[in-house]
């Protein structure tokens, strides 16, 4: 008999794969109501509301799974989960559809001027002519971000015959083209789009990302839209594009700080914003719940649970083995793809050595899940990387070597997009940890962690030393510096590190100079 606690606000329709099933008890209550035994409960379901800490699980020595209900798991200790063996699985994709209606509901209110001609009427007023608005058709819809959301908002302003421009560095041409859109630069979707809208994670590579500079690009009288992450438009630089006229208006649904309070942004009639609503719907809330009851009953089942955060339930012995590897897998992962900053239409892993006799499939997942991290707009872990690379039309190749390239072990990753590949190959060392021995078949050593700067340049005298001066220069301290070459006077690359990401003008004079070829910051 299974005993499993509904711990939060969760509707009774979404528990009913739970409730239906003949071997299991479902408790409602909170965690520290003192009536729920805690000791027996098998799993765990949650919103927001219950803090899932390392102290909650000291309690609840029974627990095998937690799932959130929902798409956040920072409520969630999740080092302290994976190291107890508890599966903890979310809900990434169950408010997809409410999002895309919430961002194209606020684009033709905006447009149409429906909130402000509502609370004219409302003061029984009768304004018609101070409500002009705009028509959607024929209008080119910029979407910034082609994850789940980003496609069905495109489906929907194609359906209005509006014209689709799309900016996503790993977007392919050939899911561009199945998707009826026109991949672009980002500096085209800004000067040719007659509204814009994000659909990107919030990374330090996005933030800001539509701000004083780029603001500039976009057509006179555009139209700005962010139901995604608060922070991905620079606010103080929105306000005072819109206070200018350059910027028709905007709809928000989200702020950099929640709830806004008396912001500047909301003193401006040509704002209209609502309370982080994008995944408030009745269907959306009923679909989360209804996912994660289904991933507990599926993993009483013993079945394969789709959207697990952490590895899949295993055994202490084995994850003690495929840890180090696993933090290696991810850690590569993210290294090509921010490397290889196009789209992408296969990703091949080789095994070689004491890796090769351990559970490789996780490791394969466990890669994709570090190369699709900041790449698409849901959230992504070991089990549902293979779905999403599948729903991108992307290969994926696994497979067993003999080579280790005189390693104990060595995992290497080829990824091949639309215009070239790259390569990496990693290896772990006891003692010294994870090491990445191989970019692009340049031979080097380096630990991957931190802030990190890939320069590929000519293998010509002096080329280091610049590049050390302009950092001097600028007061950013070396941590460490790892050097490789292919031949004398030929291509070579150089991987440093540092305590604090590379700034963007940093990195402008990093460029210009001589000899460099190529400049990649690497967030791990």
């Amino acid at each position: 008999m299974y005993h499993i606690l509904a711990a939060d606000s969760i509707k009774e329709e979404g528990l009913l794969p739970l409730l239906e099933m003949e071997n299991a008890v479902v408790y409602r209550g909170q965690t520290d109501s003192g009536e729920i035994p805690l000791e027996r409960i098998d799993a765990l379901l949650v919103r927001s509301a219950t803090k899932v800490t390392n102290e909650l699980l000291d309690r609840m020595p029974s627990l095998k799974i937690v799932a959130r209900a929902g798409v956040g798991v920072d409520n969630i200790d999740i080092e302290a989960a994976t190291k107890r063996g508890i599966i903890v699985v979310n809900a990434p994709d169950g408010n997809t559809i409410s999002t895309a209606e919430h961002t194209f509901a606020m684009m033709a209110s905006l447009l149409r001027n429906i909130p402000h001609a509502y609370a004219s009427v409302k003061n029984y007023e009768w304004k018609r002519n101070q409500f002009i608005g705009s028509e959607l058709y024929g209008k080119t819809l910029g979407i910034v971000g082609m994850g789940r959301i980003g496609s069905e908002l495109a489906k929907r302003a194609k359906a209005f015959e509006m014209n689709v421009r799309v900016f996503d560095p790993f977007l392919t041409k050939e899911r561009a083209e199945n998707l009826g859109v026109i991949s672009s630069s980002f500096e085209d979707v800004l000067k040719s789009s007659d509204i814009i809208t994000v659909h990107t994670p919030l990374t330090k590579e996005t933030k800001g990302l539509l701000n004083w500079e780029t603001l500039k690009l976009t057509k006179k009288g555009v139209y700005l839209l962010n139901c995604a992450r608060g922070g991905i438009i620079d606010e103080e630089a929105l306000a005072e594009f819109i206070e200018n006229g350059h910027v028709a208006g905007a709809a928000l649904d989200v702020f950099v700080t929640e709830p806004p309070g008396d912001h500047p942004l909301l003193r401006l009639d040509k704002v209209i914003a609502t309370p982080h609503l994008g995944a408030s719907t009745r269907e959306a809330q009923l679909n989360v719940a209804t996912q994660v009851a289904k991933a507990v009953r599926t993993y009483f089942e013993d079945k394969p649970v789709s959207n697990s955060i952490n590895l899949p339930a295993m055994s202490r012995d084995i994850y003690e083995k495929i840890r180090p590897f696993h933090q290696l897998a991810v850690q590569m992962g993210s290294i090509v793809s921010q490397c290889l900053k196009e789209g992408v239409n296969e990703i091949s892993v080789t095994y070689s050595g004491t890796v090769a006799s351990l559970e490789i499939s996780y490791l394969t997942k466990a890669l994709l899940s570090g190369f699709f991290k900041n790449r698409i707009d849901t959230s992504v872990n070991e089990v549902n990387a293979v779905h999403i690379a599948k729903d991108l039309g992307i290969v994926i190749g696994e497979k067993v070597s003999g080579n280790s390239s005189g390693y104990a072990n060595s995992m290497s990753v080829t990824v091949k997009g639309d215009n070239r590949a790259f390569t990496a190959r990693g290896t772990y060392i006891e003692h010294y940890g994870p090491r990445i021995v191989n970019l692009d078949g340049f031979n080097i050593d380096f630990h991957p962690e931190g802030n990190l700067l890939y320069i590929q340049h000519m293998d010509r005298p002096g080329v280091i030393g610049r590049v050390g001066n302009v950092l001097g220069e600028n007061k950013i301290n070396i941590a460490t510096m790892q050097v490789g070459r292919k031949e004398v006077g030929g291509e070579a690359i150089m991987v440093l590190t540092f305590d604090r990401p590379i700034e963007d003008a940093i990195m402008s004079k990093l460029s210009e100079t001589g000899d460099i070829v190529s400049l990649n910051r690497i967030l791990l």
